[in-house]
């Protein structure tokens, strides 16, 4: 009897140990859990399409979005992400944990148990450093180069839509989602070497930009005296997820490949990586190319919002908002102008009824303010 009461005892003890367990395990996979509020932000603007603008700009920094595991649901206005499954490496969930926390300590997530949708994609995508860090971009271009085996041929680019210098272009041959494009930047009458530029193609289909100095260092943005590439934010924007080929007329030069087999080259290289990419299961949608359009909306809808649009961020009524900004001058966003009529962020920041994590002063161009929450 003694012994069947002492078994007695320890099954239940296993019993309240596992469900102890299951809740702990509960509460650390909830706690992965990050809320995104969703603000609209146009006329025709819907949480739908700011969910493939989301989609889109979580594949930028790596994840492929495996539609099994489920690591994005909707309910209301508020987006919860679940970084350990989306397809993410080990690395990218470890810098994510970090910017996540700190996320999570912010004012704006304490009081609104979320964290605006486009702040995030601004934290991801405008901020140089948590881009390279998330994406495995390394600090030196040496070690990126290690692991390709460069063509002997080579282009020649003497009228850049992009630089102000000349560059010359070296790549490996492409195998698979395993390739690398690097510019240098030169001067053509010294031969000097200004800075160089990469991509590399992802797993999940997705380009990976890198900008180095001279000496081969990582940095936040491409020098403005030599070209107009900026961070790596605008290179997302400019090459829309691919391999881009020339648009302007070049002149050949000896040593190199011709223009026309150059242009030939790069062509070919897009098409097959374009044809890889549609036949990817997971992931955003490659056939719909304008859908990264999505993407762009979310920050510069933040980074650049209406009064309507604070509003509903802010939590206040429309004419508080009206009265707190009348002294502010707004414009028109050119290229998007139903966006209506937009203050810039760094001007209402410290207007807002709480402050959220800060972000660098520009997504695209190089920032007066560069933050970097991951140190």
């Amino acid at each position: 009897m003694r012994l069947m009461k002492k078994f007695l005892f320890f099954s239940i003890l296993l019993l309240f140990v596992s469900c102890e367990s299951d809740s702990y395990y509960e509460l650390q996979n909830h706690d992965t859990a990050l809320y995104l509020k969703w603000n609209k932000a146009y006329p025709d603007d819907t949480i739908d399409k700011s969910l493939i603008g989301l989609k889109w700009g979580l594949s930028y920094v790596g994840a492929k979005l495996p539609a099994s595991l489920n690591g994005i649901s909707t309910s209301n206005n508020i987006i919860s992400i679940n970084i350990n499954k989306l397809g993410f490496s080990e690395s990218a969930i470890e810098k994510l944990t970090i910017l996540n926390s700190k996320i999570v300590a912010s004012q704006e997530y304490k009081r609104t148990k979320a964290i605006d949708l486009g702040r995030y994609i601004t934290l991801l995508l405008g901020a140089s450093e948590h881009y390279y860090e998330i994406v495995g971009v390394p600090n030196r271009l040496d070690a990126i180069l290690n692991q390709y085996t460069l063509s002997p041929e080579k282009g020649y680019i003497n009228n850049s839509n992009v630089s102000f210098e000349h560059r010359i272009i070296q790549f490996s041959e492409q195998n698979g989602f395993n390739q690398v494009f690097i510019s240098k930047e030169i001067d053509p009458n010294s031969g000097q070497i200004h800075e160089y530029e990469t991509i590399e193609l992802l797993p999940n289909g997705q380009l990976r930009f890198g900008i180095f100095d001279a000496n081969g260092n990582r940095k936040n943005n491409a020098d403005a005296s030599y070209g107009k590439a900026g961070k790596p934010g605008k290179c997302m924007w400019c090459h829309e997820s691919s391999i881009n080929q020339m648009y302007t007329s070049q002149n050949d030069f000896t040593g190199y490949l011709s223009a026309s087999a150059f242009q030939n080259k790069l062509i070919n290289y897009k098409e097959s990586n374009r044809n890889l990419k549609l036949t990817l299961v997971d992931g955003v949608d490659f056939s719909q190319t304008q859908q990264h359009t999505l993407t762009e909306l979310l920050y510069i809808s933040f980074m650049e919002p209406s009064a309507e649009r604070l509003s509903l961020e802010w939590g206040i009524p429309l004419t508080q908002v009206q009265s707190l900004l009348s002294n502010l001058p707004t414009h028109i966003y050119a290229e998007f102008p139903f966006l209506g009529n937009l203050y810039n962020r760094k001007d209402i920041e410290n207007l807002a009824p709480f402050q959220g994590l800060s972000v660098s002063s520009s997504v695209r161009e190089q920032s007066i303010i560069e933050v970097n929450h991951l140190n």
